[in-house]
């Protein structure tokens, strides 16, 4: 094992959900290790916006414009993304949509396009990626999870459910995938300051309740999830597997 436990140099990483957030953060703290980092999201101005400070930082990134709601698109880009490159180290799944309403007001069509984008998709990409993995015997695929992985709010019952099957998609991928050399692990947020949460972020009084809950006492700020995925990519998470890793601030870990 290289003595170096977190470089990434040589590795190829894809990065899901990544013009912006959670995702950039982690496509970036990947670069910044040495992998060559493929940001994906659906607009391709957004992604070459969030891709050109990387770049003038010397880092090595490249965008990739596709939804990853619809498979057939997704399998294809990732293919000619394996097959441009070689290779496909890395896969982080996640790009993710959020949708509140009480339970009445939920139709089934919001049910129906949380689960896909949240879980079905992430799936999808796995199975895409796992193909070209398994062959060389060798790769890491995260997940975002997030803290509804195992607690839950209400209002948000489609990303609470996508979220917990997330874990549980976590776990069988990473008994089947694990005896052929790929490790699959789920990052497990806390409450981050993106806009992703911008509802949430505007009510003082539940930016106050987060505080308050959490034994760090503060909200996360996006770039401090990059550490979690480089240990999950990198040699020093070598016999990290199936595992749940909370980035919280001790939320999930307290009543």
């Amino acid at each position: 094992m290289t003595t170096d436990l977190f470089s990434l140099s040589g590795r190829v990483a894809l990065v899901t959900g990544a013009s912006r957030g959670l995702g950039l953060a982690m496509a970036e703290a990947l670069a910044r290790h040495g992998a060559h980092v493929v940001i994906n999201g659906r607009n391709e101005a957004s992604l070459e916006t969030a891709a050109a400070p990387l770049r003038a930082a010397g880092l090595s990134v490249e965008t990739l414009a596709v939804d990853v709601g619809d498979g057939p698109a997704t399998r294809a880009a990732i293919d000619a993304l394996a097959g441009r490159h070689g290779r496909l180290d890395i896969l982080i799944c996640n790009a993710g949509i959020q949708h509140r309403k009480p339970l009445p007001e939920w139709e089934m069509q919001d049910w129906e396009r949380i689960i896909h984008i949240n879980l079905s998709s992430c799936f999808a990409m796995a199975q895409a990626a796992a193909r070209h993995m398994v062959a060389r015997r060798s790769g890491r695929i995260i997940m975002t999870g997030s803290g509804m992985s195992v607690l839950a709010r209400p209002t948000v019952h489609g990303y609470v459910a996508a979220k917990s099957g997330l874990w549980g998609l976590t776990r069988s991928l990473a008994a089947e995938l694990g005896p052929q050399g790929v490790n699959v692990n789920c990052i497990a947020p806390g409450f981050f300051k993106t806009e992703l949460n911008e509802a949430i972020l505007a009510n003082p009084e539940f930016v106050a309740w987060v505080e308050g809950r959490t034994p760090l006492k503060r909200w996360a700020e996006p770039a401090e999830i990059g550490g979690a995925a480089v240990f999950l990519a990198a040699a020093a998470g070598s016999y990290v597997n199936g595992h749940l890793l909370a980035v919280d601030g001790g939320l999930i870990s307290v009543v």
